[in-house]
């Protein structure tokens, strides 16, 4: 079965819509674009799909009530305009899936939920429920408490973590161009890239920014695709019907081959930001990479940052390379004593209870070769 047909098939899919795709040329909330995308949506539910729906927009929706022209530049007006913006746009989706017969959810997100654990779990059970009560989930970042969560890559980066949260077999991002071209759209030289299925295709495409109110570019939409680890169609919101179908419109990024991460490692690389760094002897360096080992005292050289127990930290290699990341056994503050010793001496000169790992392999994801000169 090829790819576009593993989209058609898909029983559950994950939707992305940006700003541009929801709003008027001035940036106001439009709402017959909203009922398009809804007919659409609300079609491939009547078929037996599980849809979940992450919807940017609510900082769009709050301008026409505030007197806004324009996205405002300043973090507070942002959120003042998204606590304003987000109450009218899903009261906009309820009002849209209802002539269907369909019963709409909210579950709004930040990055901060994405990273800690216990919330990353609540979050795939709420989810998890939503679909199994038959309520179409509609996701949006929380952007009147968040603050990096405004730049979190409008919301493509959000969809492909929720596509993992719902262990989604398909992500369709809906984009303000109708596919991944090698420059700017507008420009005649610039082609259209159908499949991207590996670095080699992204040879010499142009990774700009677009949008008219959103804040994500097309590299943004990369990552997402490189994040998400299933099929992956960029396309506009007008090609909905057809990207769904699985017809040969927009971009097509196929998943890398293997065996798909576990949720908890996902969560690890792609949710999760190191709270401080801890630097790797070459030795240790290929353990932890090639070897796939736990991270010991002796192969530490150097640590950075104030992080605690528990807490994720990046493991880099002497070039100061980001080669791993991993949920630490110790405080920063102990590891300065520790670095260089084995397990043994430590257990004999501090205690039992520093007999242990500075990472346990199952709590560690390696995120890229490293030097292990």
């Amino acid at each position: 079965m090829s790819e576009r047909e593993a989209v058609a098939k898909a029983r559950r899919i994950v939707v992305k819509a940006g700003s541009s795709s929801l709003t008027t040329p001035d940036g106001t909330i439009d709402a017959n674009r909203i009922d398009a995308l809804v007919d659409v949506l609300a079609a491939r539910r009547a078929d037996g799909t599980e849809i979940v729906f992450v919807s940017s927009g609510a900082i769009a929706a709050g301008l026409g009530p505030l007197g806004l022209t324009r996205r405002p530049r300043e973090l507070a007006t942002q959120q003042a305009a998204a606590s304003v913006g987000q109450g009218l746009l899903f009261a906009r989706y309820t009002s849209s899936f209802a002539r269907y017969g369909l019963t709409v959810g909210q579950v709004l997100l930040t990055a901060d939920d994405m990273m800690r654990r216990s919330h990353h779990r609540n979050a795939q059970r709420t989810l998890g429920q939503l679909l199994a009560l038959g309520v179409l989930p509609i996701v949006n970042e929380n952007d009147t408490v968040a603050t990096d969560e405004i730049r979190f890559g409008d919301n493509d980066r959000l969809a492909a973590l929720v596509a993992h949260l719902t262990r989604a077999d398909a992500l369709v991002l809906l984009s303000d161009v109708d596919a991944l071209y090698t420059g700017d759209p507008r420009r005649p030289d610039s082609r259209r890239v159908p499949d991207v299925r590996g670095p080699d295709d992204l040879k010499g495409v142009e990774l700009g920014g677009s949008g008219r109110v959103g804040t994500g570019g097309m590299i943004t939409k990369v990552e997402a695709a490189r994040i998400a680890g299933i099929p992956v169609v960029l396309t506009n919101a007008a090609s909905a019907a057809r990207a769904l179908a699985g017809e040969g419109v927009g971009t097509l990024f196929h998943p890398a081959e293997g065996r798909r991460m576990s949720s908890r490692n996902l969560w690890l690389a792609h949710a999760t930001t190191g709270q401080g760094r801890v630097t790797l002897d070459p030795g240790a360096v290929d353990a932890v990479v090639r070897r796939r080992k736990s991270l010991l005292p002796a192969g530490v050289t150097g640590v950075d940052g104030d992080f605690a127990a528990g807490d994720p930290v990046d493991l880099c290699d002497t070039a100061g390379r980001v080669v791993a990341r991993g949920l630490v056994n110790y405080d920063a503050s102990e590891l300065p004593e520790l670095m260089g010793r084995s397990t043994r001496w430590l257990a004999r000169e501090l205690g039992a209870e520093y007999e242990r790992e500075i990472i346990h392999r199952d709590h560690l994801v390696v995120l890229s070769g490293g030097d292990t000169r």
